[in-house]
């Protein structure tokens, strides 16, 4: 009994010593690499300008950020602060690439400027290979990828679905956006059925499309029985809908 209480002694004391040394250890490398005032306003400024970006996005087109803060020179001579430092940006600029942060301690009046350079990315729609000119998506056409916002000059799509029975207007090179000025769900020339709606009442006829449309916009049809031009909203790739 005592040999084995002698054994268990003397494990419980090498288990101790262990961790001990393994806790000391970390602590002189976290000692050895302590995060310098320089590394703490560049990370501030990091969180600070995300946290101001994302407040004024929306669920959808939320764009995916990277921010790349210029490090602050370390000549520079950072006072200690008793209060957390203060960050500041013109809200006017915040769209841009380039964005200059005032970085300031109230408790001494001591203050800096200095830059992060912001790159926008976006889940979006795009071609999964080179399509033709009048070609009508189907869900192989096309794919999502994250796609610089500045590629965009139209509104893009975040659903495959909502591109499939679209009809491409010109030919599309593999991995392009897909946007709005490129489809047409209604096109010129088209047949499709006008949709008249009024205190719960619809009426339907047959049209021809004077005009590109993608669902939302309002286009131009002419009624194939009276030969009228009525102007309607393209609710799907079939019908266009008339509220009167």
């Amino acid at each position: 009994m005592k040999k084995f209480e002698s054994f268990f002694t003397r494990t419980h004391i090498a288990f101790i010593l262990t961790a001990a040394i393994t806790i000391a250890h970390f602590q002189a490398i976290a000692q050895q690499n302590p995060v310098s005032q320089h590394e703490k306003i560049a990370l501030g400024v990091e969180q600070f300008i995300t946290r101001q970006l994302e407040s004024n996005q929306t669920d959808e087109f939320a764009d995916n950020l990277l921010i790349d803060v210029t490090p602050v020179d370390s000549r520079i001579k950072i006072p200690d602060c008793s209060l957390p430092f203060e960050y500041d940006v013109d809200s006017a600029t915040l769209s841009q690439s380039y964005l200059t942060v005032r970085v300031s301690c109230n408790d001494n009046n001591w203050y800096l400027f200095t830059t992060a350079k912001v790159t926008r990315t976006r889940t979006i729609v795009v071609t999964a290979s080179m399509i033709s000119p009048n070609t009508v998506i189907s869900a192989g056409n096309v794919t999502l990828a994250e796609v610089d916002i500045k590629q965009l000059r139209h509104t893009p799509y975040t659903s495959v679905d909502a591109v499939v029975g679209a009809r491409l207007k010109y030919r599309v090179r593999e991995g392009q956006p897909v946007q709005s000025n490129m489809l047409c769900f209604v096109c010129k020339g088209d047949r499709i059925t006008i949709s008249a709606r009024a205190a719960g009442m619809a009426v339907k006829t047959s049209g021809i499309a004077q005009q590109d449309g993608v669902i939302g916009d309002t286009i131009r049809v002419e009624n194939s029985n009276s030969r009228k031009t009525v102007v309607a909203e393209v609710a799907s790739t079939q019908e266009v809908v008339v509220n009167l």
